[in-house]
């Protein structure tokens, strides 16, 4: 089969998490460089991380996005894995240092961005040889596709997927001429939602398939608590959405790779990371040869990930000679709090708003325990591919975390987390206590440690699940 993927990130060029880890992913192993069997381009908009080594394709058109005339070249670039990348470059747009905005707010034009992109994926679907036979969108920066091909009655089957709710693509009812749809589609059978324009929703329903990245999330997504609002719309779509689990790339993220880390390592020789751990507190200018807990925390820094429980509990944390890395960038003033926090605690807290490729990698190595206090969670990758490097999440038990996670039982030696099932600081702060008091027991340590750096995420299962998807709307096998 042909398949087109359509998304704003991939890792690690463009990336602020999990979605651009999937994207980095997927198409890989469904390619048939890699033994997958199928034909893949992923398009992606020319960021300048992107740009840089792609070549120009005889390709170029323009785009009316409202009453503006918008040029669209297209570059194509081939990752390390080989998988083939189609960038969408309009300088206007997608010349910027930031994916969706700056350190200070989100970009204002953002629905005129990826509704030119989510247009000029269309465009370019259509001037294709041989055309994709499917076009895979993921979540609201190309929900628009489906719309567009449903519209146009063009040949391309749609599935979309859905790897948070919470962003929606939601903006001014004024912006959906933006689109240069007909009237018609600005109603609630479309892409209108109280009185908004709302991208995902009109993906949600125009989309031939929907899936998302856990069983858990899928029922919570369908009830009001967890729907953020559109319940029930997906209720009108829940025989069409399916569970595509998230894994790990076992090659990428490894404890073994010594071109990345001070020291390579495993749970049979588990030595090194003590090396990593050495190496990346120096890194960071903090204070050497902690007798406490290293913690880390990686992601977005957005209300969801639970930052509002953790900054009260900073002082405790860090009393008991601990440390805390904290890499992420989003809300400024989450950003703000953390720098304030920072000239508090100089030589025991670390914030990153940036980092390279590789620091993930050396932040899982060199810590012990990563902090997940999520208040809801789709998937949760950090915490998998921190378990890849020995690094224990201390994580609310919550959508896909339930799934992936257990929590460590010391009378039978078993499980690869700490676990807390009530979402609140107190919780929070039990389980950040007893991580403190296990990490006194060697034994319990080297044990807890094993099982995590012996924890395992094939994308196997997510594989097939698209092959038996794609299989039944091309009636190809």
């Amino acid at each position: 089969m042909t398949l087109l993927f359509a998304a704003s990130e991939i890792a690690p060029e463009a990336s602020t998490g999990g979605l651009g880890e999937v994207l980095a992913a997927i198409p890989h192993f469904l390619s048939a460089n890699t033994g997958g069997g199928h034909e893949v381009a992923v398009a992606l908009p020319g960021y300048p991380s992107l740009m840089a080594g792609a070549s120009p394709l005889e390709v170029s058109f323009s785009l009316s996005v409202g009453d503006s005339l918008q040029p669209v070249a297209v570059f194509e670039r081939t990752q390390p894995d080989g998988t083939q990348i189609l960038l969408i470059h309009n300088e206007a747009f997608f010349g910027r240092p930031g994916i969706y905005g700056d350190s200070e707010s989100a970009y204002p034009d953002n629905a005129q961005r990826f509704i030119f992109f989510s247009r000029a994926v269309v465009e370019l679907a259509k001037r294709m040889n041989p055309a994709p036979q499917i076009i895979h969108s993921h979540d609201w920066q190309t929900a628009l596709i489906p719309a567009l091909v449903k519209e146009q009655n063009l040949p391309f089957r749609t599935v979309l997927t859905l790897h948070n709710l919470a962003y929606q693509g939601s903006f001014p009812a004024s912006d959906f001429a933006l689109t240069n749809l007909p009237s018609h589609w600005m109603s609630p059978s479309g892409l209108e939602f109280y009185g908004a324009l709302n991208l995902l929703k009109g993906g949600i329903l125009t989309a031939d398939v929907l899936t998302t990245v856990s069983a858990v999330y899928r029922r919570e997504i369908l009830t009001p608590e967890g729907g953020c609002g559109l319940h029930a719309v997906l209720g009108q779509r829940a025989a069409d959405l399916h569970v595509i689990p998230n894994g790990v790339d076992p090659e990428r993220w490894t404890p073994l790779n010594d071109t990345v880390l001070a020291a390579p390592f495993s749970a049979d020789a588990p030595e090194g990371k003590e090396a990593c751990q050495i190496q990346l507190l120096d890194e960071l200018r903090l204070l050497p040869n902690p007798t406490g807990v290293v913690f880390a925390m990686l992601g977005r820094l957005a209300d969801q990930k639970g930052f509002d429980l953790l900054l009260p509990l900073l002082p405790r944390l860090l009393s008991s000679d601990s440390r805390l890395i904290i890499a992420g960038d989003g809300d400024p003033s989450l950003r703000a709090d953390l720098l304030i926090a920072c000239r508090q605690h100089p030589e025991k807290l670390a914030f990153l708003p940036r980092w390279d490729a590789n620091f993930p990698q050396r932040l899982f190595a060199g810590a012990d325990v990563l902090l997940v206090p999520s208040h809801f969670e789709p998937c949760g990758l950090a915490p998998l591919h921190a378990l890849r490097f020995g690094c224990v999440p201390i994580a609310h038990a919550t959508g896909g975390l339930l799934e992936n996670l257990s929590n460590f039982e010391l009378s039978s030696a078993t499980g690869n987390a700490l676990l807390y099932y009530a979402d609140g600081t107190a919780p929070l702060w039990d389980t950040i206590v007893r991580a403190k008091l296990l990490f006194q027991n060697p034994l319990a340590v080297a044990k807890l440690q094993e099982n995590a750096l012996r924890s395992e995420f094939p994308w196997d299962k997510a594989i097939a699940g698209l092959n038996a998807i794609y299989s039944r709307l091309t009636g190809e096998k």
